[in-house]
């Protein structure tokens, strides 16, 4: 695999002229001239790259998935993001093209956003997972683009501060845009959170558990063809929780089932829903309903509980001898 490591290189590879500042970098995508080169198959970036881009001609592809890119797009690449295009890298001729922005991690070395932008999700998301743009949101994040290549036209000792602060402005633009897109689309959302419960409901009846254990979030997005951050963000969209916390929800769910209708001991049950350590479902079901396994099978009626089980001294059962 190939890795670009510098914005120099990237200029290079695209036909552009000399960055003017070698961290930081606004490149009209009109301007591009790239060629038919090998290194667009498979390659990396070592640094960030927010691209507004319209009516782009090759298919893009990163996090395994592939995206045609029309009008007002906003896509996000973190560092290291494992990245190649489906044919010759051709754009669209004309202004409205689209821009680029590219910047390193080290300018941003000494600032708040260095370890802050790790929290904005999106620099996950797969390519088909991209910021669909209203004419009013493209005008805005056109808007900072263009300060910040303004900015470092002609530095001084404020420029870096100026540019980081228009940095953190586009991403908590672009936060405040994603959810607006989330909530647009509220139908195809509400859809995923149906499928969550089929594909743990498939997950148990194929015995996955026995073999893989617990079901990750990674897992259930792939079900999805979705990213983890991206499914995660859209059940926190419509739910105010995120994936993790729907995944122990049905955990937590399956299990009641299982001491309700099944003579099962914990332990047993853990180790079919995937649980490594019984003291694992324990400590979740309590935090999940405020009692142990045990305790809540034994609130159950009479008639439901296992005669001569004992609690062992991790409070789960054990099977009477003999």
């Amino acid at each position: 695999m190939n890795i670009i490591s510098t914005i120099l290189d990237k200029h290079r590879l695209l036909s552009l002229p000399e960055p003017l500042h070698p961290l930081v970098s606004v490149v009209r995508v009109a301007d591009v001239r790239a060629a038919d080169d090998p290194i667009w198959e498979r390659f990396s970036l070592n640094f960030y790259c927010i691209a507004l881009k319209r009516n782009l001609k090759s298919k893009m592809q990163y996090g395994g998935q592939a995206y045609d890119h029309d009008r007002g797009v906003l896509t996000f690449i973190a560092p290291k993001q494992i990245l190649s295009f489906d044919g010759p890298l051709v754009y669209e001729s004309g202004e409205d093209a689209g821009y680029a922005l590219f910047f390193h991690q080290d300018f941003l070395y000494g600032f708040p956003l260095a370890s802050r932008i790790k929290n904005f999700g999106f620099f996950s998301y797969v390519a088909s997972e991209a910021l669909h743009l209203s004419e009013k949101e493209e005008h805005c994040i056109t808007g900072i683009l263009l300060n910040i290549e303004e900015e470092y036209r002609e530095l001084d000792e404020h420029s870096q501060e100026v540019i980081i602060a228009q940095i953190e402005l586009l991403l908590t633009y672009s936060n405040r845009f994603y959810e607006r897109q989330f909530a647009t689309r509220k139908t195809v959302n509400h859809a995923a959170i149906i499928k969550l419960d089929q594909i743990m409901d498939g997950y148990y009846e194929k015995k996955l558990a026995l073999r893989s254990g617990i079901p990750t979030v990674e897992y259930i997005a792939a079900c999805l063809h979705l990213s983890p951050h991206y499914f995660s963000d859209l059940l926190r969209s419509i739910t105010g929780e995120g994936a993790q916390y729907h995944i122990q929800e049905k955990l937590v769910d399956r299990a009641k089932e299982y001491l309700s209708v099944t003579d099962l001991t914990v332990s047993e049950i853990a180790y079919q829903l995937g649980f490594k350590h019984p003291q694992s479902l324990n400590k979740l079901f309590r935090r999940k309903t405020g009692s142990s396994p045990l305790e809540f099978r034994r609130a159950l009626s009479v008639q439901h509980r296992r005669p001569g089980s004992v609690p062992d001294s991790q409070g789960t059962e054990t099977r009477p001898a003999g």
